[in-house]
Formats: C-alpha cells, sequence, structure tokens
C-alpha cells in the first residue's frame, strides 16, 4: 500500500479564489493601463478559463478582436506589455488582503506539516504571481512550507499536460501513488490523473459545475465535511476536512464521477 507522503497544492482556485477579484480584475486594470477598451465581466473571464495560462488566455482573445493588433508580432508583444502590468496589479491586490487564502487550507496545511506529509506547488500561474501570494500568506519563510514549486514555465507545458506534475514528482523523488493532488479545475485533474497522481477536487467558483471523473473525491471545500463523494461522517465540532480524511480517501482510491 501506498502511504500518503506528500500534498500537491494546485494554486489558482485551489489555495485561494484568486481568478474572479484577483486575476479578472488586474487584467481589466492592465487594459485601462495601455489606453485599451477591452474589460472582462465575470461571465466572459469564466469562458476564458477554458485556455489555461493567462497570456494564452489574452491571445485567444485578441484573436477574436478586430481591434487588436494585425500581426502576430504586434499581438504578442501587446500580450507581453498586457500581462507584465497585469502581474503587478494582481500582486497589489494580493498584498493588499484582497486574495486570501481558501477556508480549510491553512488548517489542513499546518496539520501535514506536523505530520511530516511533504508540501509542494504544481500551478500554471507565473512564477511571480505564486510568490507574491505564498510569501503574504505565509510569511517570508513560505519555502520551508512548500519545498517543492513548480510553474507551467518551468515545466514547459501548461494543464491539462502533466509536465508540471512529472516534474514535481521529479524534484521530489516519489513515486505518483504515493502523492495527492489538489486541484479545483477540470484540466488540473486531468493533469495529475495523467501523471498517474490521484486527485481530491475542491470545488472553486468558477468550476462549481464542472463535470469532473476520475477524482478519488470531490467537495466544495476543505472548510466543510458536508457535500463530499465519498461522503465524510458528519462532525459535530464543526471542523471541516482532515488529515485523516485525506489518507482515509488516498488508501482507498476509489474513483468518482460526475455527481451534480
Amino acid at each position: 500500500m501506498n502511504q500518503l507522503a506528500a500534498l500537491l497544492w494546485d494554486v489558482d482556485g485551489t489555495l485561494a479564489e484568486t481568478e474572479r477579484d484577483g486575476h479578472r480584475v488586474a487584467f481589466n486594470q492592465a487594459f485601462a493601463d495601455c489606453g485599451l477598451s477591452w474589460r472582462w465581466n465575470e461571465v466572459d473571464y469564466g469562458d476564458l478559463l477554458a485556455v489555461a495560462g493567462g497570456r494564452r488566455r489574452l491571445l485567444r482573445y485578441m484573436a477574436q478582436r478586430p481591434d487588436a493588433p494585425a500581426l502576430p508580432g504586434e499581438r504578442q508583444a501587446l500580450a507581453t506589455r498586457v500581462h507584465t502590468l497585469k502581474n503587478r496589479h494582481y500582486g497589489e491586490l494580493v498584498r493588499a488582503g484582497v486574495i486570501t487564502l481558501r477556508p480549510g487550507v491553512r488548517e489542513l496545511v499546518d496539520t501535514a506539516r506536523s505530520a511530516g506529509v511533504r508540501l509542494a506547488v504544481t500551478t500554471t500561474t507565473s512564477r511571480v504571481n505564486l510568490e507574491v501570494l505564498l510569501q503574504t500568506q505565509f510569511g517570508p519563510k513560505w519555502r520551508g512550507v512548500f519545498e517543492v514549486t513548480v510553474c507551467a514555465a518551468e515545466a514547459g507545458a501548461d494543464k491539462p499536460d502533466p509536465a508540471i506534475y512529472q516534474r514535481a514528482l521529479a524534484l521530489l523523488q516519489l513515486p505518483a501513488l504515493s502523492c495527492l493532488a489538489i486541484e479545483d479545475s477540470t484540466g488540473g485533474a486531468a493533469a495529475a490523473r495523467a501523471a498517474d497522481v490521484p486527485v481530491l477536487v475542491t470545488r472553486s467558483h468558477y468550476f462549481a459545475h464542472a463535470t469532473i471523473d476520475g477524482a478519488i473525491a470531490i467537495g466544495p471545500g476543505l472548510h466543510t465535511r458536508q457535500g463530499w463523494t465519498p461522503a465524510l461522517r458528519p462532525d459535530g465540532s464543526g471542523r471541516g476536512v482532515d488529515l485523516d480524511d485525506l489518507r482515509h480517501w488516498h488508501a482507498a482510491m476509489d474513483l468518482v464521477s460526475q455527481f451534480d
């Protein structure tokens, strides 16, 4: 039996609800900085999340805009400028406390560390965005919390490609089945599965009703014991999902399917 040795955390939507009030807002601020009339509302941005990675998302959007630069090189240059400004604005939002950890995350991180379960981050977000969030939420010694952090740029591919997970496993020097990925989206879950890493899904704002198959557990968040498949035993103390629950699901590794 493979004992649970490490938790591999996604960031956007999993560690924190960053998309709606973080990245989307920051993109709109960057558009304004560049004198662009483009604005992404909450629904627009949800549709764009079908494309992994903010810069790729922006290029896909520009391909549909008649007022975007016509030449590919000009589009690339504009995308780089907008994305750089967007990351700056995102950092300001994070440092201002607009973006915080999802409920139940810190408790599980602390419990896992105390129990000797290793922690890693596996994300498509850029390193600058990752580091500002982790430093703001976990302090200047955050690297002592997450021993491995892998972003798409370092892995060479975005999710749902498994490259991010494969690189994390290589750095941790652990077999896939001894780890557990924590994700929120269809693409993230698919990336973990393609790397043979069991995956737990904590549904986020934009993927609350997404069809996600192949997880060992799916639920609304780590803060609650209600609404999970497989079902958890209710706890009168009001605590959320804990490390013992993760170990139980990981040991069973029964795959669950879409249940909405």
